[in-house]
């Protein structure tokens, strides 16, 4: 593991730690011909070699320079520089590091065998299962049960609130409660309760307003019924 984490390390440094945002600005304009890219691919390779200790892997640093330098290439060449491109930049420079590191320690013999093991363990196929659940089935059956405040509410505001929003605060909360719940931290969920009820400060003056509020709790204590109740049956009979 210390191998992988020289190297992960070495990344985050070269990535978001020493690249000013002058170097993004001008890798953004002149691309590949940018000497900036050019430096901070050197950079990514130099900081690989000095984490892993060992000249004779010389080679390694050669690698993580050539791949990062592609895989940079490739994201300025996108026409939107947006969450999605950001996230499979880093999956592709994570998986760059992944191989090297299973290279370094001969691990690619244990690939097959540790799949095996995660296919064939009930706890942590059941442990998958339940996340996958909260983060989507149960957000489209949340949907379906508060689609009739939902079409009301359309009709009361006007456009006021971020696109999808709702929805991924609904995962996000849904993914924290269930955790706590696996780690055995239930008193962490009262305070997510206490920051969402914050809610109920809105301005009840106004209709829309309050009719916006009292959706966003049904729709909160429905997620946290869910959670909670599969959360709870997953601790029963697997821990």
């Amino acid at each position: 593991m210390l191998i992988l984490i020289q190297l992960l390390l070495a990344h985050l440094l070269t990535d978001f730690v020493l690249q000013p945002n002058s170097w993004i600005k001008h890798k953004r304009k002149y691309k590949v011909k940018s000497y900036f890219l050019i430096i901070h691919v050197l950079l990514a390779g130099v900081l690989t070699v000095l984490f892993l200790q060992k000249l004779e892997w010389w080679y390694i640093g050669l690698i993580i320079s050539s791949t990062h330098f592609l895989i940079d290439w490739w994201k300025l060449n996108q026409k939107k520089d947006n969450l999605k491109f950001f996230i499979l930049d880093q999956l592709f420079h994570l998986i760059i590091i992944v191989g090297v590191w299973l290279y370094l320690i001969n691990g690619f013999s244990n690939i097959l065998p540790f799949l095996k093991e995660i296919f064939n363990s009930i706890t942590l196929l059941a442990i998958i299962g339940v996340y996958i659940f909260v983060i989507f089935p149960a957000g489209f059956l949340i949907g379906k049960a508060t689609k009739k405040w939902q079409n009301e509410i359309k009709e009361t505001n006007n456009k006021n609130s971020l696109d999808d929003a709702g929805r991924y605060i609904g995962i996000f909360e849904r993914i924290l409660v269930l955790t706590f719940i696996l780690t055995n931290n239930f008193s962490a969920i009262g305070f997510l309760i206490a920051a969402k009820s914050i809610l109920r400060f809105s301005d009840k003056s106004e209709t829309g307003a309050r009719k916006q509020t009292e959706y966003v709790l049904i729709g909160t204590l429905i997620s946290f019924t869910i959670t909670i109740l599969l959360g709870l049956l997953v601790r029963h009979f697997l821990f």
